[in-house]
C-alpha cells in the first residue's frame, strides 16, 4: 500500500491549510495516510553560523527528512504569508535542503492553498510552482480554495463545483502514485 504524507504549510494550531490537506488526502483511495503537524518538528531559525555552531542540522530536520523519504507522495496545502511561504515552512525547507537538496525525490505532489480571501492563496501556489521543483518536486496537480470560511465546513468543501474540481485533481494525483521511482538522494 502506498504511503502519502499530508500537511499544511503553517504552524497555526487552527491552520485552515492543514484542514484542507487532511480533507484532500482523505479522498485518496487505497493509501496509508500520515498527517504531519509542523509544530511537532520545531527548528531554530536557519543560519550558516548556527549550522556550524551545532555541527550540522538539528535532529528534527533529519527526522522529517526520513518521513519524506519513506513517503510515496505528498499532499501539501500552503499558507500564504505576504504572497510567499510561511516562515515555518521556508525554515523547514532551508534546514532539510542542507541534508538533501532534492528532498521531494520526484515523488508526486498535490500542491494546494487556501485563504479567507477570494484568491485562495493563488500567489503562493504560483511561487510554489517555481520553487518546489528546486527540491525535486513532481507537482502533478494543484488546487486553490478561495474564501475558506464560506466554502469549507468543519470537515469538507461545501461548494459542489469546487469539491468536484478538487476530486479531479485527486484522480490525477492517484494516477501518478502508480509511477513512483526509487528514492535517490541528491547531494547538496
Amino acid at each position: 500500500m502506498k504511503k502519502i504524507i499530508a500537511f499544511g504549510g503553517s504552524n497555526s494550531s487552527t491552520s485552515i491549510n492543514k484542514q484542507l490537506a487532511q480533507y484532500a488526502a482523505g479522498l485518496v483511495a487505497e493509501v496509508k495516510l500520515e498527517v504531519l503537524d509542523l509544530n511537532d518538528f520545531e527548528l531554530p531559525l536557519y543560519s550558516e553560523d548556527l549550522e556550524g555552531k551545532i555541527g550540522g542540522q538539528p535532529e528534527n530536520a533529519h527526522q522529517i527528512l526520513k518521513i519524506f523519504q519513506e513517503a510515496d507522495g505528498f499532499v501539501l496545502s500552503l499558507a500564504e504569508h505576504n504572497g510567499g511561504y510561511s516562515a515555518v515552512l521556508k525554515n523547514l525547507f532551508d534546514w532539510i535542503s542542507r541534508i538533501d537538496v532534492g528532498f521531494f525525490n520526484k515523488k508526486p505532489i498535490l500542491v494546494m492553498a487556501t485563504s479567507p480571501g477570494s484568491r485562495g492563496g493563488e500567489t503562493v501556489l504560483d511561487h510554489a510552482k517555481i520553487q518546489l521543483p528546486r527540491h525535486s518536486a513532481n507537482i502533478v496537480a494543484t488546487f486553490s480554495l478561495p474564501s475558506f470560511y464560506d466554502n469549507f465546513s468543519d470537515t469538507q468543501i461545501v461548494d459542489e463545483k469546487l469539491d468536484k474540481k478538487l476530486k479531479r485533481e485527486i484522480e490525477i494525483f492517484e494516477g501518478s502514485l502508480k509511477d513512483i521511482k526509487q528514492y535517490e538522494p541528491v547531494e547538496k
